[in-house]
């Protein structure tokens, strides 16, 4: 092996044990949608007493609500002028226990979407929806 060959070597070595140290780690880690709500004090109710969820953060900031429940948050800016007709905010939310999950918002009188109840779709989903004081969909599924 001649020199040039050599210190090719030794520094492609040196280079490729350089990229793996600083191999660069994901750096999506979550996500937390952000929904509109017309009135701050209706929808942290809904949330909070309907279902489940708790207030995030110590801090209660004018105009915007976090909530979170599990591994999920969902955010709240206010926007008082909001047509409930013509929003369409919707979360798509995953879970591993949908029948326990529905059942207990059918015990807590939680209103389900009409088109919205309990079923198996065609896409491999067992889903069901309702729809919050802001008119939000929330979808709620599980693979099947």
């Amino acid at each position: 092996m001649d020199d040039k060959t050599k210190i090719y070597t030794t520094i492609s070595k040196s280079s490729k044990q350089i990229l793996n140290s600083l191999k660069i780690k994901n750096m999506l880690t979550d996500i937390n949608p952000k929904l509109p709500m017309r009135d701050k004090a209706a929808t942290k109710d809904y949330y909070l007493n309907k279902l489940g969820f708790q207030e995030f953060g110590s801090a209660d900031f004018d105009g915007y609500l976090m909530v979170e429940k599990d591994n999920i948050q969902i955010h709240f800016f206010e926007f008082k002028e909001l047509d409930p007709k013509e929003n369409y905010g919707q979360v798509y939310i995953r879970t591993d226990n949908i029948d326990n999950i529905y059942q207990s918002l059918l015990d807590k009188k939680v209103g389900i979407h009409p088109a919205g109840h309990l079923q198996a779709k065609p896409w491999g989903q067992k889903e069901f929806a309702l729809l919050d004081p802001n008119n939000n969909l929330l979808t709620f599924g599980q693979s099947i």
